[in-house]
């Protein structure tokens, strides 16, 4: 029985998705990201509380310099656009909250903590991450695309190759993530998914896109909102 490391920030995506494969995997290792995004605080306790629910091992791993070099209202102080109703679909202000090349630094990392527990220990990772389906409007990161063409890196970027990316809720939107979460119990209250402030701004992309998410999916927010 192989082992799993998961991609998680906290948001309802990475903990529905470290949730759902946790009974198929003999041992869990959740990897967070610090790239200087301005919820760090935020993401960072909810990970550790999620991991510790999951009895699960936790990684933290510092990448400052993304956050520095990033344009995304993740990174900057300052006014943003806010996101209303009428713009999720759309795909004018995706800009405003892309990181550059995010998924691919996170999982390349990823993948070097996976071959390192093979070359120490012989110990097998696959690696896991929430990605699920965003429709039109989406980042060109998060597609079922973008996965299998990582996943041709990964024979000539290991010594073996014999890891595998896997994007478990691909397939799903948002509503369905939400719905599957409902199913396996999840503690909604503790998974956090704003990008700017302390607390649930309401305003962003990402709580826009958890509210809708819980309303169509018909499952009650727990969350507050500051708007």
């Amino acid at each position: 029985m192989k082992n799993a490391m998961v991609l998680c920030s906290g948001g309802l995506d990475s903990v529905v998705v470290a949730y759902s494969i946790k009974n198929k995997y003999r041992k869990l290792k959740l990897l967070f990201f610090d790239y200087g995004q301005r919820a760090l605080k935020e993401e960072e306790k909810c990970v550790r509380e999620i991991s510790k629910k999951l009895n699960s091992d936790f990684e933290k791993i510092k990448l400052p310099w993304l956050g520095k070099i990033s344009t995304a209202m993740l990174n900057r102080e300052g006014e943003f656009r806010e996101t209303t109703e009428k713009d999720l679909g759309k795909k004018e202000d995706l800009l405003t909250w892309w990181v550059p090349c995010r998924n691919s630094i996170f999982l390349i990392n990823a993948l070097a903590f996976a071959e390192s527990e093979f070359l120490k220990n012989k110990e097998r990772y696959d690696i896991i991450i929430g990605l699920k389906n965003e429709g039109e409007a989406h980042f060109k990161d998060t597609t079922e695309r973008f996965i299998k063409k990582i996943n041709n890196l990964v024979k000539d970027a290991t010594n073996d190759g014999d890891y595998e990316i896997i994007a478990p809720l691909i397939k799903l939107d948002k509503p369905e993530v939400i719905k599957l979460g409902e199913k396996l119990k999840i503690p909604f209250e503790l998974t956090y998914s704003c990008y700017i402030e302390n607390g649930h701004c309401g305003k962003c992309l990402n709580c826009m896109l958890r509210k809708k998410g819980f309303y169509w999916a018909g499952v009650k927010d727990p969350t507050k909102y500051s708007t």
